[in-house]
């Protein structure tokens, strides 16, 4: 079930600043299209402040039902409409995606990209990745470079664009979990604790990229 033109949702943008995280901005549906909905520019609920948004942005929605449930989506920012009262274009999800409960993973896709890392020990160490996202990052290794759950790493991800354009992204990172594959190798999926805005930004465009890349094929 979609919400309708005229709908109001409510939605939130994945940040790294707390509180930004948890703030809430209301809109309202002005446009349906194939892939995606035309929303009004947010507002900040109690402040009637505008929220300025980016492509590749990706936001947690709700919308309310006729019977008062609360339906939920993640998406992300497409475009901008260049009309005289400007409109925010966001990703239609999937019906299946839409739950009575709330989700704030932030988008992953595969990706094999060249991740440097900065071990506790200082060794330095090259991997390839199996996933990026707005997050986190998993990659896989062997055990001759064991890592321990809650090892703090410093990271930079070398990040190809489209356009030829070649940016790095650097964090801080966290182990979360090891899963040993059949192959020998392990699986290392870290989450980011310390990253900027503008940093995460770069991996979201990649993200929003490969998306496209998927859904044409």
């Amino acid at each position: 079930m979609y919400p309708k033109i005229n709908d109001f949702v409510y939605l939130q943008v994945a940040s790294s600043d707390e509180k930004e995280g948890r703030t809430e901005y209301k809109s309202r549906i002005s446009d349906i299209e194939e892939d995606a909905f035309l929303i009004e520019v947010p507002m900040e609920i109690g402040h009637n402040r505008l929220k300025r948004l980016f492509i590749g942005e990706e936001l947690s929605v709700y919308f309310m039902s006729e019977s008062g449930t609360k339906n939920y989506f993640n998406t992300y920012v497409l475009g901008f409409t260049n009309e005289v009262v400007r409109q925010v274009r966001i990703r239609k999800p999937n019906p299946d995606s839409i739950t009575q409960i709330q989700r704030r993973n932030f988008l992953r896709v595969p990706a094999e990209l060249e991740l440097a890392l900065g071990m506790k020990n200082g060794e330095r160490l090259l991997v390839i990745t199996d996933d990026v996202g707005g997050g986190g990052v998993s990659y896989y290794t062997d055990q001759s470079h064991p890592v321990t759950e809650e090892e703090q790493l410093d990271c930079w991800l070398l990040i190809p664009y489209k356009n030829g354009l070649i940016e790095h992204a650097h964090f801080e990172a966290e182990v979360v979990r090891q899963k040993k594959m059949e192959s020998g190798k392990q699986q290392i999926m870290l989450k980011y604790i310390g990253i900027t805005d503008f940093e995460r930004q770069k991996i979201i465009r990649y993200c929003f990229e490969r998306q496209f890349d998927f859904r044409n094929r």
